[in-house]
C-alpha cells in the first residue's frame, strides 16, 4: 500500500465570516458584562464626555445602558464605527504608517463595538455638533438603520448606547457568568476605577433600577482627585492618605498612599494607573510590598492609589486585547521609582499614624449598643517574627544588646525580677516635677503628665491628649538607629566553611545569578556552580545560622513573580526586628521619669515610621478633647 493511503485527506483552508469573527474577538474582549462596560465607558471618555451616566440590570446580562455627553456620532460614523477595526483614535503619520507605539487614547483597536454587538442586541443613538439625532439597531451582524431619533441626552450632543440580551447568540458563554451579585460587583468595580483616573468627569451607576453611586465632577487638583478618591475608597483613606510625587527620567508618578496603620486584610484596594488607563500589573503587589514590608505583618495591606505618567513610547499597551496588561520600556526605573516614592513620603509623615486608631479605641470604649460614628477597620494581627525565622530558615541569631542613644531605662523596683511587671492598685505615678505652662503643649505629642502601670505614658497635647505603649515605641526607635547604622558601616559577610550548592530549575538560577550584585551588597555571595545551580559562599553575618537553600529558593520565587528580592530584605527586619524587641527596647513595666517620658516623645516626632512598632501595631493612640468630651456625654 502506498504511503499515500495512509495520509487524511487535505483540510480546505476557508476564509471566516465577519459573524464569526466578531464572535472570536468578543471572547477575548467581553468575557463578562463588566468588560463590556469598561469598553463603552472608554469610548465615552475618548468622545471628551464630562458626565457619564451607566445604568445595568441583571448584572448586565439582561440591558446595559451607557450614556455620555461626548462629542457625537453622525449616522456614517455609527455605520463606521461598527466595522472590524475601524476607529478614529488612529491616524497614519506622514511616512503612511500608524504608530501603535504612540497610543493618547483609551481605545484604539477598533474591536469593541462590533464584537459587543455580534453577542448582543445592540441600540445606538447619538447626536454629532450640527447634525440631526440618529439611530443605529444590530442583532447577529444585522443592521437596521441608521434612521432620525429622538435625542434627549445629557447635552447637546453624546451618544446613548443600550445592549440587552448579552451573549444570547452565544449561549455556551451563559454558563460560565457567575451569579447577578458577582457580575454586578465586578461592574461596580469597573466604572469605579475609570472614575478613579478621571476626576473632573461625573459619575453614576444604577442596577435594577436602583442607585448603586453618583460622584460629582472635582476640579484637576490634586484635592480634587483626593475627594473622588475618597468618595471611593472611603473616608479613612482621605483623612490619612499621603500625596505622592515624584519623577525619574521621564516617568511622573502621583497619586496618594495611606499610612502604615490603615491597612486592609487583602490586597483589593490597591490600584495602579498607566496615563490614565486602569491597569492590573502583577509588579504593583511587590512594589507596595517592598515599600511597606518593614511596617506591615505580613497578613495586612496598605491602601494606594498610584498614577504613572509617561511617553506612550516609554509604555506598550497593545500587550492584550481587553488593554489591562502593560509592558514598560523600563521596569526598573519604574518600580525603583515607586518604591523610593513610597519610601520618602512614608518618611515625610514622621509620627504621624491614622485616626482609625482612635476611631476604633473610641469604638471599644462605647457600650455595645451605642451607635457608632466611624466604623473602624480591624487592626493589624501581631505575628511572631523569631518563629517565622526559626520555622523558615532555622534557629534565630543571638540578640546583642542595643542601647537605647537618648536615655538608659531606669533600673527595675527593688526584689522585681528582671523583665517582671507589677501591677499594684492603682499604678498610675504622676510626675511633681512635669512642666505646667500651656507653652509645652505645642509639641505635637504633648508633654509626658503621667506613667500608667509603668507602662503607658500618658502625655498632654493642646487639645488632646495621646497615650504611647513605651515599649512598641522605643522599639521602633532602636530598630531605626540599627538600619541606619547598617547602612553606614555596611553589612558584614560570614564565609561559609563548605560552600552550599542549591540546585534550581536553569531559568530560576539564572534571575538569581543575575541579581549577584544586589545580593552581595545584602552579605549574600553567590555564584554559579554548573547548569542549574547557585553555589552559596557567605552569608549575612547578621543571620547567625541558617538555611541558606531555603532562601535561595524563596529569592527564585521573589525575581520571578515581583522582580524584586523580597525574601532576603524581610529576613533582615525580622532579625533586626527581634534584636530591637528582646534587646534593646524599653521593657513594658520600667519605671521612667518625667525627663526619660519626654525624651522619648521628643525622639518619636523626629523619627520617621515611629506611629508603628517593628510589627505594625500603633505605637500611641490620640484622643482629642471633642472626642473625651463625647464620651462623657458633653457632646
Amino acid at each position: 500500500m502506498p504511503d499515500s493511503a495512509r495520509l487524511p485527506d487535505r483540510p480546505v483552508i476557508r476564509q471566516l465570516p465577519p459573524d464569526a469573527v466578531n464572535r472570536i474577538a468578543a471572547g477575548e474582549v467581553v468575557e463578562r458584562p463588566a468588560a463590556a462596560v469598561k469598553e463603552l465607558v472608554e469610548n465615552a471618555l475618548d468622545a471628551g464626555a464630562t458626565a457619564i451616566s451607566v445604568s445595568i440590570e441583571d448584572g448586565g446580562l439582561k440591558r446595559i445602558c451607557v450614556e455620555d455627553n461626548g462629542c457625537g456620532m453622525s449616522g456614517a460614523d455609527m455605520l463606521m464605527a461598527l466595522e472590524r477595526h475601524a476607529t478614529s483614535k488612529l491616524a497614519p503619520g506622514a511616512d503612511g504608517m500608524i504608530d501603535l507605539l504612540n497610543i493618547h487614547t483609551m481605545g484604539f483597536r477598533g474591536e469593541a463595538l462590533p464584537s459587543i454587538a455580534s453577542v448582543s442586541r445592540m441600540t445606538i443613538t447619538s447626536r454629532a455638533a450640527g447634525e440631526d439625532a440618529a439611530e443605529v439597531f444590530i442583532e447577529a451582524g444585522r443592521v437596521e438603520g441608521p434612521k432620525p431619533a429622538a435625542w434627549t441626552g445629557k447635552g447637546e450632543t453624546g451618544t446613548r448606547i443600550e445592549v440587552r440580551d448579552l451573549f444570547h447568540a452565544t449561549p455556551a458563554r451563559l454558563k460560565f457568568m457567575k451569579s447577578d451579585r458577582a457580575e454586578t460587583m465586578a461592574v461596580t468595580d469597573a466604572v469605579k476605577r475609570l472614575a478613579m483616573a478621571n476626576a473632573d468627569v461625573s459619575f453614576s451607576l444604577e442596577s435594577n433600577g436602583r442607585s448603586t453611586f453618583r460622584y460629582a465632577a472635582h476640579q484637576p487638583t490634586p484635592e480634587g482627585h483626593l475627594e473622588r478618591l475618597g468618595a471611593i475608597m472611603g473616608r479613612d483613606f482621605r483623612e490619612n492618605a499621603i500625596a505622592i510625587e515624584s519623577e525619574r527620567d521621564g516617568v511622573q508618578l502621583s497619586g496618594f498612599a495611606g499610612l502604615p496603620t490603615l491597612n486592609r486584610g487583602n490586597g483589593s484596594y490597591q490600584y495602579l494607573f498607566v496615563n490614565g488607563r486602569p491597569v492590573k500589573d502583577r509588579m504593583l503587589t511587590g512594589v507596595i510590598r517592598a515599600a511597606y514590608q518593614d511596617f506591615l505583618a505580613r497578613d495586612r495591606h496598605p491602601m494606594a492609589a498610584l498614577f504613572v505618567d509617561c511617553d506612550p513610547e516609554l509604555v506598550d499597551v497593545n500587550v492584550h486585547p481587553a488593554k489591562t496588561e502593560v509592558r514598560f520600556r523600563d521596569a526598573g526605573n519604574v518600580r525603583g521609582l515607586i518604591i523610593g516614592s513610597l519610601r520618602h513620603s512614608l518618611a515625610a509623615a514622621g509620627h504621624r499614624a491614622s485616626t482609625t486608631v482612635a476611631g476604633y479605641a473610641l469604638g471599644r470604649m462605647q457600650s455595645e449598643g451605642e451607635s457608632q460614628r466611624d466604623a473602624p477597620l480591624p487592626q493589624p494581627s501581631v505575628w511572631d517574627r523569631s518563629s517565622l525565622f526559626r520555622d523558615s530558615y532555622g534557629s534565630p541569631p543571638p540578640r546583642p544588646q542595643v542601647s537605647p542613644q537618648a536615655y538608659e531605662p531606669a533600673p527595675p523596683t527593688p526584689g522585681m525580677a528582671e523583665g517582671e511587671t507589677r501591677y499594684d492598685a492603682p499604678s498610675v505615678r504622676m510626675e511633681a516635677d512635669l512642666p505646667q505652662d500651656g507653652a509645652t503643649h505645642d509639641f505635637p505629642l504633648g508633654v509626658a503628665r503621667a506613667q500608667l502601670h509603668e507602662t503607658y505614658i500618658v502625655a498632654q497635647t493642646r487639645d488632646g491628649i495621646v497615650i504611647v505603649d513605651q515599649h512598641a515605641a522605643h522599639e521602633r526607635l532602636v530598630y531605626e538607629q540599627m538600619k541606619a547604622q547598617m547602612a553606614s558601616d555596611g553589612v558584614k559577610r560570614q564565609a561559609l566553611l563548605i560552600p552550599e550548592v542549591v540546585e534550581l530549575a536553569e531559568d530560576e538560577a539564572t534571575r538569581v545569578l543575575d541579581r549577584a550584585e544586589e545580593l552581595a551588597e545584602m552579605g549574600l555571595e553567590i555564584e554559579a556552580f554548573g547548569a542549574g545551580a547557585v553555589c552559596v559562599r557567605a552569608t549575612p553575618a547578621l543571620f547567625g545560622n541558617m538555611d541558606a537553600a531555603s532562601l535561595i529558593k524563596d529569592l527564585a520565587d521573589d525575581f520571578a513573580e515581583y522582580e524584586e528580592g523580597l525574601a532576603l530584605k524581610e529576613r533582615f527586619e525580622d532579625v533586626m526586628g527581634n534584636m530591637a524587641c528582646a534587646g534593646g527596647a524599653v521593657r513594658a513595666g520600667r519605671r521612667l521619669n518625667s525627663d526619660e517620658m519626654n525624651a522619648l516623645l521628643r525622639q518619636m516626632e523626629a523619627t520617621p515610621y515611629s506611629g508603628q512598632c517593628n510589627h505594625g501595631r500603633p505605637t500611641y493612640v490620640e484622643l482629642k478633647l471633642a472626642d473625651i468630651e463625647r464620651l462623657f456625654g458633653r457632646r
